[in-house]
């Protein structure tokens, strides 16, 4: 994406490479800490799939039917337990949602009966759904798919905007552009599982309007945006969640293993302020993350028609996604609001009705206020 006119070329870059423009007089220390936290990167937040799982069941009547293995299936029920959704008997129905990624592939088995209500092309302008790199679609069916893997909210309203390119990687600004895509056309939630360090436009004044900006924008007329925290939790931690995780009023998503403790490739949140770049203390129900969901060996459907096991804090963002379509399903009124006033107060609920980690009391930097539970958030909500 060479020569865009849409703001930095994004690429997938190690640490180090990216050289940004400051002015002459900075130091070599802040320019170190420029390399460290620019916003040049949006990149998706799923680790490559763990492995490829498919089992080839073979009829007395002689069909063979294809479909995801014991450790797939396992591993949804697992989930299913953890975050309550089990019996939840809520579809999403009523609701639209808008996931920007890599794009989609609707003739995946699982979601082959889903309807994508619009579809934009930020990257090559194709009329049709496609996905060239499988992120979107691996992401999608966690929303919606209704086969052998069933989503948690199967029947909203889909848009899909393509932001994304093959590698995975794109670029903040036209991110940006896909946000406002997605409010001009009536989402009522954006779910970004995708990221990039925090942005400090003081030294990078050629980004123009970035992803955050549109989030908060969004957020400012009544959007749910939901994102995730990223992946590099432990020794390669940056200091914070990603942008636009980081942004004020988006519910920010951390991850955690099958038995509810804390995925160590989850980024932690920095919520005590600093000076460079410079960022105010966070305040309840603020602090990043808010809440932690699924993110290791997860299920998904793969675009080439099969079914994976991944890790990362895309798939834990596309849980809460679908948390929030449910509680949107059952409390309508909520998406009637213009304003951020809407996203304060589902903020309250969720720091109210998730579970915090054993002996955890107030905000953990890693486990945000603590693990999704969809029925006691919806319960919190009729309270």
């Amino acid at each position: 994406m060479e020569g865009s006119d849409h703001g930095d070329d994004i690429q997938m870059l190690e640490a180090g490479e990216f050289s940004p423009q400051v002015s002459s007089d900075a130091t070599e220390e802040n320019l170190a800490s420029v390399q460290k936290f620019v916003a040049v990167c949006v990149t998706v937040l799923m680790i490559c799939s763990l492995v490829y799982i498919g089992t080839i069941v073979f009829g007395g009547d002689g069909f063979v039917t294809y479909r995801p293995g014991d450790q797939a299936l396992e591993s949804q029920e697992i989930y299913s337990e953890l975050i309550d959704f089990d019996g939840i008997k809520l579809n999403g129905n009523g609701v639209t949602v808008c996931i920007v990624d890599s794009g989609i592939m609707p003739e995946h088995v699982d979601i082959e009966d889903a309807e994508i209500v619009m579809w934009k092309d930020f990257v090559q302008n194709r009329a049709k759904p496609y996905d060239d790199h499988g992120h979107g679609t691996s992401m999608a069916g966690i929303l919606i798919a209704d086969g052998w893997m069933k989503g948690i909210a199967p029947k909203v309203d889909l848009l899909v905007a393509k932001a994304l390119s093959e590698d995975g990687s794109g670029d903040d600004g036209i991110v940006a552009e896909a946000i406002d895509w997605c409010v001009v056309n009536g989402a009522d939630v954006i779910s970004l599982s995708l990221g990039g360090a925090p942005d400090i436009l003081p030294f990078n004044i050629g980004s123009g309007r970035g992803s955050d900006d549109a989030a908060a924008d969004a957020i400012d007329q009544g959007v749910f945006v939901i994102a995730a925290a990223g992946n590099d939790g432990g020794d390669d931690d940056d200091g914070d969640v990603s942008s636009p995780c980081s942004e004020r009023l988006v519910i920010c998503v951390g991850g955690v293993k099958q038995n509810g403790e804390h995925w160590s490739g989850s980024s932690t949140g920095d919520n005590n302020g600093r000076a460079f770049p410079f960022m105010l203390p966070r305040s309840d129900p603020h602090q990043k993350p808010e809440l932690v969901a699924p993110a290791q060996k997860v299920p998904v459907i793969n675009y080439e028609g099969s079914w994976s096991l991944v890790d990362g804090t895309s798939a834990a963002t596309v849980y809460v996604t679908g948390a929030i379509a449910l509680l949107l399903q059952e409390n309508p009124q909520l998406s009637e609001s213009t304003s951020s006033s809407n996203s304060d107060q589902v903020k309250e609920w969720i720091q109210q009705s998730v579970q915090p980690a054993e002996g955890q009391t107030g905000h953990d930097d890693d486990y945000g206020y603590g693990l999704l539970k969809i029925q006691a958030l919806l319960d919190m909500a009729d309270s």
